[in-house]
C-alpha cells in the first residue's frame, strides 16, 4: 500500500487545470496525482494527456457532482493508498503543505485533517471555504476559524496554533482512506456543498478526531469568486444582491435537511464530539457584532 495519493475532481476545469496543477505536480514529494473526471466536455482530459502524461485520469461516465464523483472515483483506489488528499481544481498549493498533514494523520485518533486555506486573489485573507478550520453552533450553522458568514478575517498569525475542529474543507481535506471507505465516503444526496460537514460528523461519531494543521497552507479560488473585470464595488453589489435573494430559499432547504442529519448522526455515547460551538452565530454575528472567531466564547 503506498503513502498518499493526492485526488483532484475535475469537470470542464481546464482553466483551473492549467493554471494550478503545475504547483501541484511540483510539490507532490512524488506523490501520485490522480485527476476523477466528470464527463468533462471541455478538452480537459485531452489537454491533461498531452501535457501531464503521468497524472493517472479515472474517466467517469456521467458528471456525479462533488459528493458521488469522488466516491466512484475513489472506489477505484480502494485498498491501494494509506490516506487520500482531496483537493479541489482551482488550489495553489505551497511547498512542503503535505508533511504536516502526513506527520498530524501519524496520530491513530486523528482521521482527518485540512491545512490553512488562504485566499487565491486576496492571500493575506483566509478564503471562505474553510479558512482555519470549520465549527458548528447549536441550529447547525457552520462557520470557520477566521470566516464568519461573508467576514473574512485578515491571516495575521492569530490562528496559527493546531487544533481538533468540527469539520475539515472539502477543497483541501486529507483523510485515512480506510475510514473514507468504511464511513461510505461522501452523502451522494448532498450532491456538492456540505457534504464534507456530514462526513466529518460522522468520523466524529466514529471516534476519530479532525484536526486543522496551519503550518500547511493553500490558497484557494472558491466556488464564490468570480473572474469580473470590474473593480471592487461591483463585486461587492452582485454578492450582496445575490446574497439576500438566496438566503430565504437556502434556509428552507437547510432546516429540512438539518433536521433529517441530526435523526441520522445522533450522538452515540462516549466522548462529545469536538468543534461544536453552543451560541447561535447568527444571533452573535447579526445582533451582537461579533465577526470575528475570537470574540466568540467557544
Amino acid at each position: 500500500m503506498r503513502k498518499l495519493a493526492i485526488v483532484i475532481l475535475n469537470f470542464n476545469g481546464k482553466s483551473h487545470l492549467e493554471t494550478f496543477l503545475p504547483s501541484v505536480i511540483d510539490h507532490s514529494d512524488d506523490h501520485p496525482v490522480i485527476v476523477v473526471d466528470n464527463a468533462s466536455t471541455d478538452a480537459s482530459i485531452d489537454w491533461l494527456s498531452l501535457h501531464f502524461p503521468q497524472v493517472e485520469c479515472i474517466k467517469l461516465s456521467r458528471n456525479w457532482g462533488f459528493a458521488q464523483g469522488y466516491n466512484e472515483g475513489l472506489s477505484q483506489l480502494n485498498g491501494q493508498y494509506e490516506h487520500y488528499l482531496l483537493l479541489n481544481s482551482d488550489v495553489k498549493v505551497s511547498p512542503n503543505y503535505l508533511k504536516p498533514m502526513l506527520e498530524r494523520l501519524e496520530n491513530p485518533k486523528i482521521g482527518a485533517v485540512q491545512p490553512k486555506i488562504l485566499s487565491y486573489h486576496q492571500p493575506a485573507y483566509f478564503e471562505h471555504a474553510g479558512a482555519c478550520g470549520g465549527f458548528l453552533d447549536r441550529n447547525g450553522f457552520p462557520f470557520c476559524r477566521g470566516r464568519i458568514f461573508t467576514e473574512c478575517e485578515e491571516d495575521r498569525g492569530q490562528y496559527n496554533e493546531p487544533m481538533p475542529v468540527f469539520w475539515g474543507s472539502g477543497a483541501c481535506l486529507m483523510i485515512k482512506s480506510t475510514l473514507f471507505h468504511q464511513l461510505g465516503g461522501f452523502d451522494p444526496s448532498f450532491f456538492a456543498h456540505m457534504e464534507e460537514i456530514d462526513l466529518c460528523w460522522r468520523l466524529q461519531h466514529a471516534g476519530y478526531e479532525i484536526w486543522v494543521t496551519p503550518e500547511s497552507q493553500v490558497f484557494h479560488v472558491g466556488g464564490g469568486t468570480l473572474s469580473y473585470d470590474s473593480p471592487k464595488k461591483t463585486f461587492l453589489n452582485f454578492r450582496n444582491n445575490l446574497l439576500f435573494f438566496q438566503v430565504g430559499k437556502a434556509h428552507g432547504c437547510l432546516y429540512l435537511a438539518l433536521f433529517r442529519l441530526i435523526q441520522q448522526r445522533k450522538k452515540p455515547a462516549g466522548e462529545p464530539v469536538k468543534g461544536r460551538y453552543s451560541g447561535n452565530v447568527v444571533l452573535d454575528f447579526y445582533w451582537k457584532k461579533k465577526k470575528h472567531y475570537s470574540d466568540l466564547q467557544l
